[in-house]
């Protein structure tokens, strides 16, 4: 179903989502943190559909076809009877594709922000979230991008419950980045069905003292805080960053280390801006051994995704 639009006047929708590392070890599928290189698009009602993008991936993200924020945009509206509005869309994407750094999240916040808006279907926030977690199957990333900072979400059904917190100012982060990307379906494929009491409890103790580590800013938490024993021993195999970097926590102003979300980039924490220097020397030497690994340094976003309208009347 498709429609046509008044070439007079029309409304641009504006969004900014940011990055997120989901996991953080011991969270996983319950914890997240926003990072601050993000998606923005703008986007306005047209005749048919078009994408120019620019920043990472650029290729990728202008495709028509087998497009995430497309495909994902038409469903909603299909789904909700509404007529399917085409967009001309100009995106400049800062999040890496297919490295655990939220890509998926922030691309299906972005395409129910833009059904929500062509489609004028009215949902709130937390509607909008709620379709993202279900989009997602999981809380984590979408929380983050949507609302900022460091959270932990559960979901009943649709029901998203989400508590966040300001990370510390003063803590950064690198990202640690491998040449190929890897599909998040082949990392939780690796994934054992049952575990042992032992690694539950583990993972229980650890992600208690994540969430308090981060509200109250203790970095000496964070080296036990991001231990797990759930799912990064049995993607390491297929994460080669993560065996050489997990040593690195508790030296050279490195307070943890974990896989960002399914992997394979590696988040390392870091104690403050003066610190990094000698943790980026540090992480350097501990992948020397990899090929092409690249380093992305940023700070945690205390702010999730803005959305916003601007109304141009052409000149006739």
């Amino acid at each position: 179903m498709s429609t046509t639009i008044d070439e007079g006047r029309q409304s641009c929708l504006k969004l900014r989502l940011p990055a997120t590392s989901a996991n953080l070890g011991p969270g996983f599928d319950a914890v997240a943190v926003a990072l601050d290189f993000y998606l923005e698009i703008e986007a306005k009602a047209a005749q048919e559909f078009s994408i120019g993008a620019t920043g990472r991936d650029s290729g990728r993200c202008a495709q028509l076809e087998d497009n995430l924020i497309l495909e994902a945009y038409k469903e909603i509206l299909r789904n909700q009877k509404r007529p399917i509005v085409p967009l001309a869309i100009r995106m400049a994407n800062g999040i890496p594709l297919g490295m655990g750094c939220g890509s998926s999240a922030a691309g299906r916040l972005a395409a129910i922000a833009l059904a929500n808006h062509f489609g004028q279907l009215g949902w709130s926030s937390e509607q909008i979230l709620e379709e993202a977690t279900a989009l997602e199957g999981h809380p984590d990333n979408a929380a983050a991008c949507w609302l900022g900072g460091f959270v932990a979400a559960a979901n009943q059904g649709r029901t998203v419950h989400v508590a966040h917190v300001t990370p510390p100012a003063t803590w950064r982060a690198i990202l640690v980045l491998p040449a190929e990307p890897l599909a998040t379906s082949r990392a939780r494929a690796v994934l054992p069905e049952s575990y042992s009491r032992a690694d539950a409890v583990s993972n229980i103790q650890s992600a208690s003292l994540l969430g308090l580590a981060f509200a109250q800013g203790r970095g000496d938490l964070l080296r036990i805080a991001m231990n797990d024993r759930i799912h990064q021993p049995y993607r390491a195999p297929i994460c080669p960053l993560l065996p050489c970097l997990l040593p690195l926590a508790g030296s050279h102003g490195i307070l943890g280390a974990a896989l960002s979300g399914a992997g394979p980039a590696v988040l390392v924490v870091v104690a403050d801006q003066d610190d990094l220097p000698r943790a980026s020397a540090a992480i350097r030497t501990a992948v020397q051994r990899l090929p092409d690994s690249a380093l992305l340094t940023c700070q945690f976003s205390t702010d999730g995704a803005t959305v916003s309208t601007v109304t141009a009347i052409r000149a006739s």
